[in-house]
């Protein structure tokens, strides 16, 4: 998918770069895989502020993904690649042969009329779902699940892949994008190819504006806020730190750059076996 500029008429369009949707086929979304999204504004049950700079957006549906995959055997025909709001990646709207639709994420290069397969005999080509002990070693792949049955959880992002690297035992080797080597059970599924949209890191909003209409509010430094709204805040003029020279934190206190957050026993630690590297 190409990236598409502007003549600098308005002083947005001097910098705005999107998509062009090329590769949509189908406009309207399905109306049966469609549920209602209710935005939050960052607010839990007790209408508190816990995501801050949230707020506003276009309305929108959700649509409801087959992250499963679950009907082996059983071809099913692509009908549309579709934009989907709620994500980065474009969405492919198949069909089976009983008539059930639902989508799936679209990967590059899957076009209309192929047909996609899931499950161990399945053929591994672009789209088709199988469990990793059946992909050949080296193949890029997405979709991918943690635990068998569950549904993908990985590298479902636009333009994102990881590469099948080798099995050993009842567990396959998977190389992520970020470089970590991580080992996933060989009944876990995942689907053949690279996620579409692979030119969306090169999108620039352009404007403020477009900000506001993906639900983002402005953010502030916590350098420029005062004592009362933020650790960093206060001092004369422009200060590091509050006026002082300590690290720079969160409005909670939490050092903001550097802190490892990930838990220090956290189960699945045993799985990773190569970190990503430092950078």
């Amino acid at each position: 998918m190409a990236i598409k500029t502007f003549r600098p008429l308005t002083p947005a369009q001097r910098y705005h770069a999107g998509p062009d949707f090329s590769t949509i086929t189908k406009k309207t979304p399905e109306k049966s895989l469609l549920l209602p999204l209710k935005k939050t504004g960052g607010r839990n049950n007790n209408g508190r502020l816990t995501s801050r700079r949230r707020g506003g957006g276009h309305k929108k549906f959700y649509r409801v993904i087959d992250f499963k995959r679950d009907r082996h055997g059983e071809a099913a025909s692509v009908i549309g690649i579709e934009y989907d709001p709620n994500r980065n990646a474009r969405i492919a709207l198949i069909e089976y042969k009983d008539g059930q639709k639902s989508y799936i994420i679209a990967p590059n290069n899957l076009v209309v009329g192929t047909k996609v397969v899931s499950g161990p005999t399945a053929a591994p080509e672009v789209g088709n779902a199988l469990p990793l002990k059946a992909i050949p070693l080296g193949m890029a792949i997405h979709n991918i699940e943690l635990i068998p049955g569950r549904g993908a959880q990985m590298v479902r992002s636009a333009g994102s892949s990881a590469t099948l690297m080798g099995l050993t035992g009842e567990y396959a080797q998977l190389k992520l994008a970020s470089g970590e080597i991580r080992q996933i059970h060989g009944t876990c599924y995942a689907v053949i190819g690279q996620v579409s949209n692979p030119s969306h890191e090169k999108v620039k909003l352009g404007k403020a504006g477009r900000n506001r209409w993906l639900g983002r509010r402005p953010r502030v430094r916590g350098m420029v806020m005062n004592p009362v709204d933020h650790p960093n805040g206060g001092g004369e003029a422009k200060s590091k730190g509050g006026g002082g020279r300590q690290h720079l934190v969160s409005p909670w206190g939490q050092v903001a750059k550097g802190l490892k957050t990930r838990r220090k026993h956290k189960p699945s630690n045993g799985f990773i076996l190569t970190r990503r590297p430092k950078k």
